[in-house]
């Protein structure tokens, strides 16, 4: 296995290809000819023309073409970066987000001219109901993490309706995702965490003994982020039951699930789907994302505002009057384009296909767990979608983890999550998803076993990784305290 080849050409940015009197573009002149200055307030008029480029259409192409060959993506080989689900985004997805009747509507249409995108939604918010097993949803919240966040609000308002204001405790086990102890902390509450087992799973004795009147709620990621499904959940869901607290599941993993198994049924009370993960929407850098909340009866007072409903005549409205809502998350009804992207890929899998997802993730990162394991061990096992190895044992040859994922740079792979989760020392956290071919996971585990000769061997290849990459390896601790992001020194 060699390195990958391709090391691009330096070529000039945007703004060195610029030069005076060569536009690429000619706008034409207003038909009311009005200057700024007699419409403008005078403190709002710039002293000087924008900084703009001049540059013809064809070198803005090879611009951007040239942008995208320095970066990775998953439409140029494996995105094995753990917890994240960088499946392939079928073009597709694209096609019917980019269809005119749903980018030239407006969010605030009344509801007789937006019919269509009102049915998607609620169709769609049908089936994410039926997929989680749960009564009710709202698709405004933006990621993720905002999905948390509206969860706990949730929950929060269930016990205040109740006269029950004293819980002031989320409790979060130590295999969950980093956001949870943050979206909790943010919305006014103690986080209070436990540690894992030997397991790697919920440990029930430290559970019993966190659990109290003073607890809101349960976060729990599952499976964790070890890849681990929680085999006790139904215990445990009855345990936090109990305590008059409920169960909130971060969803984050759901690739792992959907179609086989709903948190509805097992004793979930509220939970968030990503569908820039599970549901194949694009994500990365920053968005836009999508974060749906389900949950079941006795919440659904609480949800935010709009609701869309369906009238005995088959026509759809957004429902305002909802005097428990705890409001609203979102610039209108979330981000629609991603809706349309979800609605889409779950439309051409359909139920079967929804289940073989699911089954192709579990095979695709057990096969590949198998393919390494004997020289990156995996202290929890080998997990369900996505599997999490230990690379302590190259540390006596000077090699870290970061310098594994480094060296992966050079063979055309983006790199695994790394340091992550806190409970595995170096960790490798790898997802390949459904999306990844034999070949293409056979390519990578080659990689990876050739790696952990070469870190026993050779380790300057490794710690002196990346070298092929427009962007060799640098002070990273600098970089984030004094981040450089304009185009000129």
């Amino acid at each position: 296995m060699q390195a990958f080849p391709f090391q691009p050409i330096p070529t000039p940015l945007i703004f060195e290809r610029s030069r005076e009197g060569r536009p690429g573009t000619a706008v034409p002149k207003p038909i009311v000819a009005r200057r700024a200055a007699d419409v403008l307030p005078k403190g709002a008029l710039a002293a000087t023309p924008p900084d703009l480029p001049e540059v013809p259409e064809f070198e803005v192409v090879r611009h951007y073409i040239e942008l995208s060959l320095k970066n990775h993506h998953v439409d140029r080989a494996l995105y094995p970066l753990g917890s994240c689900t960088m499946k392939y985004n079928p073009k597709v997805n694209e096609d019917m987000a980019r269809l005119p009747g749903f980018t030239g509507i407006h969010p605030m249409a009344p509801d007789e001219q937006v019919q269509g995108a009102l049915a998607l939604m609620y169709e769609l918010s049908e089936w994410l109901k039926e997929i989680c097993g749960m009564d009710a949803i709202t698709l405004q919240p933006a990621a993720g993490a905002q999905g948390e966040m509206t969860g706990i609000f949730l929950i929060a308002a269930y016990h205040k309706s109740r006269g029950d204001t004293a819980r002031n405790v989320v409790i979060i086990p130590d295999s969950a995702h980093g956001t949870n102890p943050a979206t909790s902390a943010l919305a006014g509450f103690t986080v209070r965490g436990i540690k894992s087992g030997p397991d790697g799973l919920t440990d029930l004795v430290a559970l019993k003994a966190a659990l109290g009147p003073d607890v809101v709620a349960l976060m729990l990621t599952n499976p964790s982020t070890i890849g681990r499904f929680e085999t006790q959940v139904v215990e445990i869901a009855k345990l936090v039951h109990d305590a008059g607290a409920l169960l909130y599941m971060d969803g984050a993993n759901m690739n792992a699930l959907i179609g086989i198994a709903k948190p509805g049924d097992f004793g979930v009370d509220a939970m968030h789907l990503n569908l820039h993960k599970t549901f194949s929407t694009p994500h990365g850098g920053g968005g836009p994302g999508s974060g749906p909340v389900a949950v079941k009866k006795f919440l659904e007072p609480f949800l935010p505002v709009p609701i869309i409903h369906k009238e005995k005549d088959g026509r759809y409205r957004r429902e305002w009057a909802r005097p428990q809502s705890i409001g609203k998350l979102h610039g209108y009804l979330g981000n629609f384009g991603v809706l349309v992207r979800a609605y889409t890929y779950i439309t051409r899998l359909g139920r079967e296909g929804i289940k073989h997802t699911a089954e192709g993730a579990v095979l695709n990162a057990n096969y590949l767990a198998a393919r390494i394991e004997s020289k990156y061990p995996m202290p929890y096992g080998r997990g369900m979608h996505e599997c999490v190895a230990d690379g302590s044992r190259f540390k006596e040859f000077g090699v870290k983890t970061l310098d594994i994922a480094k060296r992966l740079l050079e063979f055309g792979f983006h790199a695994p999550t790394v340091y992550f989760p806190l409970i595995v020392h170096e960790a490798l956290m790898i997802e390949p998803t459904e999306t990844a071919t034999k070949d293409e996971l056979d390519r990578f585990a080659d990689t990876m076993l050739q790696i952990a000769g070469e870190a026993e061997t050779s380790p300057e290849l490794l710690t002196g990784a990346p070298r092929n990459t427009p962007v060799s390896r640098f002070d990273e601790a600098a970089a984030a305290r004094s981040p450089n992001v304009r185009w000129k020194r």
